[in-house]
């Protein structure tokens, strides 16, 4: 079986793609299966209604440290192993998950599914060191546009088995799931060597020095950070607002408003095009207007009509639309700077707007219960002006 090492690869079959796109989408829908499933979940384990967040955030803390502790492991380990690895521990979390009988056997369980979670973010940096340069913006795209769809298709795939069966259904299919896919990635993928010869201690330091010695990196991060809260506000407030008395619609009726979310992987693949052209600043200014006038669009109609959910439809697919457009074109900015140190570069990259995006759902739920929607929009709106007044400074 042929070795890709850093910049070898000079084509990249459509089926490895695809692949790749649909094992990122399967990995990361682990992490947002318990978000519509709180309620079911922690009344079946006897978990206090106070604490019921903890089913999510679990898998939140797993993910943002295997993001700072195990994906910048793709510059040190062979790449099949260690996502193979990480994907092992995933799925005997979610098997664990699914026969859980207590509170702390779940929440363990949601831990160790976050960090297996995190082998998407070694997959991408993979695609990229695949890929040929003059086509790797379009196929990072492509495979993104996988993360997109199983970001935005576990939720309601959750509801949709949970009310037909029991959320332990969810759990363990996902768990024979990952361990089919992680036979086929075994089987279908070239291993991967990484050139970089540091002991991990040395791996970590580094990545304070990349942090701080790239200002691509940082400013990426920090555009990404602004525009994944946006997005995290409106997820998260959204549907308390279609739950209200405003609209007083069903958990089926919310779950087939987060289908339209998914209108925003089409960004993924275009994202792509648009960076291998060298049109990132012009692309990055209108990723940031997507946000900020999709969720202005949602304060011109009185809340309830028929208008107002028109506008909240459109807001969620543009608001969608520029987060995906900004991060593709922040992997193919930080993918040019050097094979060597790119699964670090994305384990940087990717904490800084995962911690924002935490932020941003936490803020906006709390904006939401004080000031109702106009507050939870007004600092919706707030976080894509920054990123845009912060470009603004942005050398030419």
């Amino acid at each position: 079986m042929t070795t890709v090492t850093s910049e070898s690869a000079d084509s990249l079959s459509s089926w490895i793609t695809l692949l790749l796109a649909f094992s990122c989408g399967l990995i990361v829908a682990n992490i947002y299966y318990a978000q519509p499933l709180i309620g079911p979940i922690s009344a079946d384990l006897g978990l206090p209604p106070q604490l019921a967040g903890l089913l999510v955030t679990m898998s939140q803390i797993g993910y943002g440290a295997g993001l700072l502790l195990i994906v910048p492991l793709g510059d040190l380990i062979e790449n099949r192993k260690l996502v193979i690895a990480t994907m092992v521990v995933g799925a005997a979390a979610l098997a664990c998950a699914a026969l859980a009988t207590s509170p702390s056997t779940f929440l363990f369980s949601a831990l160790l599914i976050g960090i297996g979670s995190v082998a998407v973010q070694i997959l991408i940096p993979y695609a990229g060191h695949m890929a040929p340069e003059a086509i790797r913006g379009r196929t990072v795209g492509n495979v993104s546009t996988g993360l997109m769809l199983g970001i935005m298709l576990a939720r309601p795939l959750a509801s949709f088995v949970a009310a037909h069966a029991s959320w332990h259904v969810i759990y363990a299919a996902s768990a024979l799931a990952m361990v089919i896919l992680a036979i086929v990635l075994r089987l279908a993928l070239p291993p991967r060597e990484p050139a970089a010869r540091l002991s991990y201690g040395q791996l970590l330091g580094s990545m304070v020095e990349l942090y701080r010695d790239t200002p691509a990196l940082r400013r990426r991060a920090l555009y990404q950070a602004a525009l994944f809260s946006c997005f995290s506000v409106f997820w998260t407030t959204s549907p308390l607002l279609l739950a209200g008395p405003d609209f007083r619609m069903s958990q089926t009726g919310i779950a087939v408003f987060a289908l339209v979310g998914v209108g925003g992987a089409i960004m993924a693949p275009i994202a792509g095009r648009i960076a291998d052209r060298g049109w990132t600043r012009p692309a990055s200014v209108a990723a940031m207007l997507l946000c900020l006038i999709g969720f202005a669009l949602t304060l011109l109609f009185p809340l309830g009509t028929t208008g107002s959910l028109a506008t909240l439809v459109i807001a969620a697919v543009a608001i969608d639309c520029g987060v995906q457009l900004s991060l593709i074109l922040g992997y193919r900015v930080l993918f040019v700077l050097g094979a060597g140190h790119r699964s670090r570069l994305n384990g940087l990259y990717m904490t800084t707007f995962f911690v924002a995006g935490a932020a941003g759902s936490g803020i906006g739920a709390y904006a939401y219960a004080h000031g109702g929607w106009m507050l939870a929009a007004a600092f919706g709106i707030a976080l894509p002006l920054a990123a845009l007044a912060y470009f603004a400074t942005e050398p030419r």
